[in-house]
């Protein structure tokens, strides 16, 4: 039986998914969170107009003739650990049949799916928000956001123990004050500089006409930092002993 996935589809060649390196990058639909940023809602709600199941064999098969040309496998969303079960046998086959690496972005809030995955050596490179505050961030209720916020710092102490290279993305909205920031670098510090392999990429959060947030509204009020609040951050950064750090402007 084949061995379907749903998905928005996918791009044969990115430069921008994967930092410094090239990519296949497939979208899969279905998020458990609702970030009010997002500017992939549409997919991360299932929207029946840009989602449709796909089989693993199609994707593996455009993989394929893209090879030459890639670093990665890189497969976002949405939330791709919803679907971990296919998710699996896409990363399996990419491995053992193509030979290529596998990048995964993911909102590590999902405990047993992440571990599962990282147990069977599935995973190469990981790419996660660091989205802070996380109550506002998540779109949830504060004590959903809570519970998923203590799973997302297992998730990391995994990525920590496995020493898998990390992309560490920082999406900057006006609430986002360097306090903050500091108290999260103050308790993922830690794990983060156990990591061999690790970038901190600071992305400010754009609205319309550059992207179609999930909240217009709630972009306009707290998304277009200017240059000295983002030099801030790099400060505190720095601070905290992580120098490998980049700054990214466009959506990925």
């Amino acid at each position: 039986m084949t061995s379907l996935i749903y998905s928005s589809g996918w791009k044969n060649v990115s430069l921008i998914d994967v930092y410094n390196s090239v990519s296949f990058t497939l979208w899969l639909c279905g998020c458990n969170l609702k970030c009010p940023f997002c500017h992939n809602w549409r997919l991360a709600e299932n929207d029946p107009g840009v989602c449709r199941w796909v089989s693993i064999d199609e994707v593996v098969e455009s993989l394929s003739a893209s090879l030459m040309f890639i670093d990665y496998l890189h497969v976002t969303g949405g939330e791709p650990l919803l679907q971990w079960r296919p998710l699996s046998k896409l990363f399996q086959e990419a491995g053992d049949s193509l030979g290529v690496k596998r990048s995964l972005n993911t909102n590590m809030t999902l405990k047993e799916p992440f571990n599962r995955l990282l147990e069977a050596g599935l995973v190469d490179h990981v790419a996660t928000d660091l989205k802070l505050p996380y109550r506002e961030l998540y779109g949830l209720p504060a004590d959903v956001s809570d519970r998923l916020w203590e799973n997302y710092l297992e998730n990391l102490k995994l990525v920590s123990e496995h020493d898998i290279p990390l992309e560490l993305r920082i999406p900057v909205s006006r609430l986002l004050k360097p306090e903050v920031l500091e108290e999260s670098l103050t308790i993922i510090g830690k794990h983060l500089h156990k990591l061999s392999n690790l970038v901190i990429i600071i992305q400010p959060l754009m609205g319309p006409p550059v992207t179609t947030p999930r909240s217009v509204e709630w972009c306009v009020k707290n998304c277009a930092i200017d240059g000295d609040f983002l030099s801030l951050l790099n400060d505190v950064l720095r601070k905290h002993g992580f120098t490998k750090i980049a700054v990214r402007e466009e959506p990925a």
